[in-house]
């Protein structure tokens, strides 16, 4: 396993010259180029696995290297390398700008360090520091032993610890050079029981960017157990799920992940640029119901999906994308929010140094409301309530989606009557926003489980919601 010595240091020096990467900047940008960057980056990763109640996988892995990218007008030239010498970070930068076309050098490039550096919003920490591997496995294996002596029904249990720490250093078009120290922790259970020939499963799991010790010390990791054991004992009881259109009440916290999914990605700005989004020339626009304000937050501390500055080294922001149901902004790479004459919001973002820039989200959530989340489930004479999620798939285009419940109960006169399983929600974004007709005082941001996944790449994100009444929703159920 790799020791501490292992993991990049605030501040940590480049580990390419400055002069190397001055003619690497000078050769690869072409005078009329709009922009570019160099992104280099060094990163470290550790996970421990346990099934059947042993730690039966373990994996460490360190990756380095650098993506040079050059953007004219609509066309943006991505070529790396994972190689440090002179000669590949220098074929690497001539490729760049040949992908966004061939043309006259500019001047000479200096690098200097940015100005008016905006504090972290983490530590620059090893995120292992504290919990080495033998304290880690012991870890599992307690988990392991809890979970099954909570319920004689546990006959299976999984969890994973994982750590990564990354040193990135971003050098743009005027030599503005600007670092980033970035750990990330998370843990997962997942439980599986059995009653009467019948099994199902349960699964919790938590993270952020913070150290091990947040998770590993304390109660986090038992109550993570205590809520997977839980899940699955409820699944065990659930009832087929009634099928129809039916008010939906959706819980507070993951559920965020509709949102996220069915509305955030329509407003990241390459959809609208292009025209592909259902919220494409709705700037300013009523597209939801009074009461609702959506934001992007990636300025918020040791979350999941925010980050001190975003890929292309702008500082992240609370971008209001929904004001009292009006459509009043959109994600924003540097690329898309000069084509579309906007600023950059600091979501230009990549899985890593291979990967090019994307405009995606980071926390994105709605706000409170005033009502009372039992008032808001009371108000339904029949409809389903949806606690947790699992998976779901969106049309960007239409913003139409199918998510699948993962905890959900059935109410009828206000009351709820018993948890219902296989529930899965239809509809499509646009429409949901404006059948919203109750929001709860209850805002809550998801324990730190988030990935999202666009053009190939995957990059950790934060959801959140309130409790909030959808007055009409397809439900797909099992009930026969």
């Amino acid at each position: 396993m790799p020791t501490p010595s292992n993991y990049p240091t605030p501040d940590s020096e480049l580990p390419i010259a400055i002069e190397t990467l001055q003619s690497v900047l000078s050769q690869m940008l072409p005078a009329q180029a709009d922009d570019g960057d160099l992104y280099i980056e060094h990163s470290v990763s550790e996970s421990l696995a346990l099934e059947e109640g042993r730690v039966k996988h373990v994996s460490a892995s360190t990756h380095q290297g650098m993506g040079a990218r050059v953007i004219k007008g609509e066309s943006a030239g991505h070529a790396y390398t994972d190689r440090f010498d002179h000669a590949a970070i220098m074929q690497a930068g001539k490729s760049a700008r040949a992908i966004a076309e061939h043309a006259q050098n500019i001047a000479p490039v200096s690098i200097h360090q940015g100005e008016n550096r905006p504090a972290p919003l983490y530590q620059a920490i090893n995120p292992a520091d504290g919990v080495n591997f033998l304290q880690r496995k012991l870890l599992l294996e307690e988990l392991d032993t809890l979970a099954r002596s909570l319920d004689p029904r546990v006959v299976q249990v999984f969890a994973n610890i994982s750590c990564s720490f990354s040193d990135i250093h971003i050098i743009r078009m005027d030599g503005c050079h600007i670092q980033d120290a970035r750990p990330l922790v998370r843990l997962n259970i997942s439980v599986v029981v059995e009653q009467d020939g019948k099994r199902e499963t349960g699964s919790a799991g938590g993270g952020g960017r913070f150290a091990l010790t947040r998770l590993t010390e304390g109660d986090e990791a038992k109550r993570l157990v205590h809520e997977a054991v839980r899940l699955a004992l409820l699944n065990l009881d659930a009832h087929d799920t009634p099928a129809g259109n039916m008010p939906v009440v959706l819980g507070p916290g993951w559920p965020g992940i509709l949102l996220h999914e069915a509305i955030g990605h329509g407003l990241e700005g390459d959809f609208n640029r292009k025209g592909s989004s259902v919220f494409s020339d709705k700037m300013g626009q009523r597209i939801a119901a009074k009461g609702i304000t959506v934001v992007d937050d990636g300025t918020i501390s040791d979350r999941r999906g925010s980050l001190t500055v975003d890929d292309e080294g702008t500082e992240t922001n609370r971008t209001v994308l929904i004001e009292d149901g009006i459509l009043t902004g959109y994600l924003m790479d540097r690329q898309n929010a000069r084509l579309m004459g906007m600023k950059a919001t600091g979501n230009g973002r990549r899985e890593s140094y291979a990967h090019p820039v994307l405009p995606r989200m980071t926390n994105t959530f709605m706000l409170a409301g005033q009502d009372d989340p039992n008032d808001i489930i009371s108000s339904l004479d029949r409809g389903i309530y949806a606690v947790n999620f699992g998976g779901g798939q969106v049309d960007i285009t239409s913003g139409k989606f199918v998510f699948t419940t993962s905890e959900a109960y059935y109410v009828e006169n206000g009351k709820i009557q018993y948890p219902v399983k296989g529930a899965t929600l239809i509809g499509s974004g646009h429409e949901v926003l404006q059948k919203v007709s109750m929001i709860g005082n209850d805002l809550e941001l998801d324990p730190g489980v988030g990935t999202c996944g666009k053009g190939g790449q995957s990059v950790p994100v934060g959801v959140g919601l309130p409790t909030i009444r959808i007055d009409e929703l397809i439900v797909g159920g099992t009930e026969a």
